[in-house]
């Protein structure tokens, strides 16, 4: 571990080695840490070179950090309600050099477009809250159960301030639970990203899947294109 690591690393904190241009992640034990949904995400997502992205929901980074590693993008802005996860991604950010690459914004993702303004972003990725408020057992982590119910934001406002900050044509790629899917389509639709592609993942080959990536376009035409799906023996 360099120096540098030691002076960022805190009591209770892991530091992951993200096996990707020598990334790491510092991951508090007490914030939600980050899944094979996050990774599958990064992966998903195309972004055009010298875009600015803006992951909304951003956790302790990894969104943001793996982006910036897999693709040209420009600048990334990373927005994160809890103070703890925003406050161990922006020593994410420290810990790689990325500073003049993310800025990590700490605060509600329904106030964005009055921060940024209409369409001040090319792409918006997000890996939000699966479950619906009060659905499911309350969990007695708080960090837990917000960052897996709509508890701060649904995901009508997560769709919604996509929309907003959004320049035309620009492109929308989240992650989610396949019990979600009509609901997302529905409102993709309702705020005017129209969704392009969606790819489901199971866990073996013959399961059910247990999640879903969707690219959407601000203003597209129709025209869902469905991928061949993905197998992982890992799961959210």
């Amino acid at each position: 571990m360099t120096d540098k690591q030691k002076e960022l690393l805190r009591d209770n904190e892991q530091l992951c080695d993200l096996q990707l241009d020598g990334l790491f992640l510092i991951q508090p034990d007490d914030v939600f840490h980050f899944g094979t949904d996050a990774v599958l995400l990064s992966n998903f997502a195309k972004l055009p070179k010298g875009a600015r992205v803006i992951d909304l929901g951003t956790g302790t980074g990894i969104l943001p950090i793996l982006l910036s590693a897999k693709t040209e993008a420009a600048h990334f802005t990373g927005v994160e309600i809890q103070e703890k996860a925003a406050d161990a991604a922006k020593r994410n950010v420290i810990i790689n050099g990325l500073e003049g690459k993310i800025d990590i914004i700490e605060g509600n993702i329904t106030e964005m477009t009055a921060k940024f303004g209409k369409s001040s972003f090319d792409a918006v990725v997000t890996n939000p809250p699966y479950k619906r408020s009060k659905s499911g057992i309350r969990s007695d982590d708080d960090a837990e159960y917000i960052a897996r119910h709509e508890v701060s934001c649904t995901l009508e406002d997560m769709i919604k301030t996509a929309s907003e900050l959004l320049v035309p044509y620009g492109n929308f790629y989240m992650v989610n639970r396949p019990e979600r899917l009509a609901d997302a389509i529905e409102t993709m639709r309702k705020y005017r990203i129209e969704p392009k592609m969606l790819q489901f993942v199971s866990k073996d080959s013959g399961k059910a899947p247990v999640m879903f990536l969707i690219h959407g376009v601000h203003l597209g035409g129709k025209n869902l294109k469905v991928l061949p799906s993905l197998h992982t023996s890992e799961e959210k």
